[in-house]
């Protein structure tokens, strides 16, 4: 007599979040059109996606100022940070982390209209979202400060927001550059503002 098959139980959130993180870096036209077609809604994005990878910059950033330093001053002197100045950095940055990919995935679409896409929120949030995977995955090379110059790394987000865009969004191809164009200057614009409002809110070190 033949078994009846039991269900396939999906792999855990961790699982999930390292394939899909792994896949949009090192293939992202493919992923990207897996993403497509994928149910979702913002919370979940946020909660098993946006939230840890969010948080590997600013827990980088924390554990390599309290290990090794920080580099400051043109002869490069070296201090450590108090725990609770480092602790705070950590949290500002991670907050307006999620905050960015947020503004970022409304702007997406708030724009979507004036190109001529699909206007559709959960699709302009997994731009934001999955696009932003490069810039949170290089955030751990802050953990060893000669090496986070390596961060810049991160920029190759810009690409992915850029391919995954007119694929998700559904922008003719007349105008899918522009809107491509508009979006980038957006989102480095809006890294560049959390940027500076995060080191601004940032308690000063005593050195």
């Amino acid at each position: 007599m033949t078994q009846p098959l039991s269900p396939v139980t999906p792999p855990p959130w961790q699982r999930r979040l390292y394939q899909r993180a792994s896949a949009i870096v090192l293939k992202p036209q493919s992923t990207w059109r897996a993403i497509d077609g994928e149910a979702a809604s913002i919370r979940a994005l946020f909660v098993f996606y946006v939230l840890p990878l969010a948080a590997i910059g600013p827990v980088a950033g924390f554990l390599g100022g309290q290990i090794f330093g920080r580099g400051v001053g043109v002869l490069g002197t070296v201090y450590r940070p108090s725990f609770f100045n480092a602790l705070s950095m950590a949290v500002i940055q991670y907050v307006f982390a999620v905050l960015a990919v947020a503004a970022l995935g409304v702007i997406i679409q708030a724009l979507a209209r004036q190109f001529g896409a699909a206007p559709d929120q959960i699709q302009a949030f997994k731009v934001a979202i999955y696009g932003s995977t490069a810039a949170w995955l290089a955030g751990v090379f802050l953990i060893f400060p000669p090496l986070s110059i390596l961060s810049l790394v991160g920029f190759y987000s810009l690409y992915l927001i850029y391919t995954g865009l007119p694929k998700l969004m559904k922008a003719p191809d007349d105008k899918a550059l522009i809107y491509g164009i508009v979006t980038l200057i957006c989102a480095v614009l809006i890294w560049v503002i959390t940027g500076a409002l995060g080191a601004a809110l940032t308690p000063r070190a005593v050195i």
